[in-house]
């Protein structure tokens, strides 16, 4: 499964999960949580199975991939939630939240079937200290928010004047994308709240490509072509990993070889590897 781009939709909005399914986006996720008022849970419920079982074909067929974001297990609508959805041919779940394996663990044993579970994995102070405890079992990704937790905390914001991390967060967000890496599974950057400005989404984009991060989320639309582009590999990009390949099978056994004028060794090969596979090369 593909995870560039995972966009948001409001799980009460039908008319809104039936645009996206054309948007390009790897995969949509149908908001039962925060995109949703209590006075609607029932009717978003309802709206998002449906929507699901109608477009089950599409999924199967190169369509995105359609994931379901839940209410917390702390709370008394995540029953709710999974009854709704039992049995409907969906890619998996977002948990919001989430701390830690046993989370995951908790949610897959609420609802039969192999659903893969991607957590949004740094919401709570102690889901910052389970951020290293994730392995691959059930996993669909990891990612996380820069919103519920310094809320939790009290802290006044996460973001600097410039737009950029404070401290805190900077942290938070490596943890997680460290996490990932070691548990094996997609690391997802979290969402570019202003989506507007799509000249500053690329920029943050691409440096969650730099840094290792391997999707992002939307929550606009608009977003989503961004996103897809700074997440894909250039045709140049493609052309240097071909060519490492290339040189290490004509050398088996070298440890280090000369391309382009410059030394390329064992972590170079591997990086192309993952950039190729990533591309379905």
């Amino acid at each position: 499964m593909r995870l560039r781009s995972l966009l948001f939709v409001p799980g009460d909005r039908p008319e809104r999960m039936a645009k996206a399914l054309g948007l390009g986006a790897d995969a949509l996720i149908l908001d039962l949580e925060d995109a949703v008022a209590p006075a609607a849970k029932a009717t978003a419920r309802a709206a998002v199975r449906a929507f699901i079982d109608a477009n089950a074909g599409a999924q199967a067929n190169g369509g995105p991939a359609l994931f379901v974001r839940v209410n917390p297990l702390d709370g008394d609508l995540v029953a709710d939630d999974v009854a709704a959805i039992t049995g409907a041919a969906m890619a998996g779940l977002v948990l919001p939240k989430a701390e830690g394996r046993a989370s995951v663990a908790a949610l897959r044993a609420m609802l039969p079937g192999d659903y893969a579970v991607l957590p949004i994995a740094s919401e709570t102070p102690r889901a910052v200290f389970t951020l290293g405890d994730y392995d691959a079992a059930g996993l669909a990704g990891l990612t996380w928010g820069a919103e519920d937790l310094p809320a939790a905390i009290g802290a006044a914001t996460s973001r600097e004047a410039d737009g950029g991390y404070t401290d805190p967060y900077r942290v938070v967000r490596a943890l997680t994308l460290f996490g990932a890496h070691a548990a094996g599974v997609p690391a997802i950057e979290t969402v570019y709240p202003d989506f507007r400005d799509l000249d500053g989404l690329a920029r943050y984009a691409a440096r969650g490509r730099r840094d290792g991060f391997t999707g992002m989320m939307a929550i606009h639309p608009a977003q989503v072509a961004v996103i897809n582009d700074a997440f894909s590999p250039s045709e140049a990009e493609l052309a240097h990993a071909r060519a490492v390949v290339a040189l290490f099978d004509a050398h088996p056994g070298a440890g280090a070889l000369q391309l382009d004028g410059r030394m390329v060794d064992a972590p170079h090969l591997k990086a192309a590897r993952r950039l190729l596979a990533a591309a379905g090369e």
